[in-house]
């Protein structure tokens, strides 16, 4: 069986010193008052032929209910490839880098339609994402996918400039 691909956004700005990020918390149940290491970039899975930066900027629409290219600092810039990641589903999560701001509060996910509780044959709708935030790099990376800390990573090591708070060779505040 092929491996299943997403393709996402990594929203980021920064605030004084810090660089941060947005992430997503993925709706429904099952995820519900679970928190560290389970928020997302905002991504969605890859069909056969289709291309990976317009899935992800597609993705980034349905997810936050904002278009790529209105949040965006420099909507002519192209977004920084951020390469890819393996979760531990076997998931392969693809992902660019894109500077902009995003207010968390006008954001609001597509519904998607799942079976809940799981082998119940009942079926519920579900945003896929319930709430998006802006995290300081340090506590991003607690809060996001294990597999996925290395896009945060990657990011950091792309910006020009000093090593930022937070960083492995900063401050430990925004951890």
């Amino acid at each position: 069986m092929a491996a299943r691909v997403s393709a996402g956004i990594l929203l980021y700005r920064r605030r004084a010193d810090t660089l941060e990020v947005l992430l997503g918390h993925p709706g429904g149940p099952y995820f519900e008052g679970r928190d560290a290491g389970i928020w997302t970039i905002p991504k969605g899975l890859v069909e056969p032929g289709e291309d990976l930066e317009n899935v992800a900027a597609r993705e980034f629409a349905e997810e936050t209910g904002s278009e790529l290219v209105s949040v965006a600092d420099d909507p002519g810039e192209p977004p920084l490839d951020l390469g890819t990641v393996t979760q531990a589903s076997g998931k392969i999560v693809r992902a660019w880098a894109v500077a902009g701001d995003l207010d968390p509060a006008t954001a609001s996910a597509n519904l998607v339609e799942v079976e809940w509780p799981r082998r119940s044959g009942r079926r519920v709708l579900i945003p896929e994402l319930d709430r998006v935030a802006w995290f300081a790099k340090g506590e991003g990376r607690r809060r996001i996918n294990p597999a996925q800390a290395s896009f945060i990573d990657r990011l950091e090591a792309s910006l020009p400039g000093p090593s930022l708070p937070g960083s492995p060779s900063g401050s430990e505040d925004d951890r």
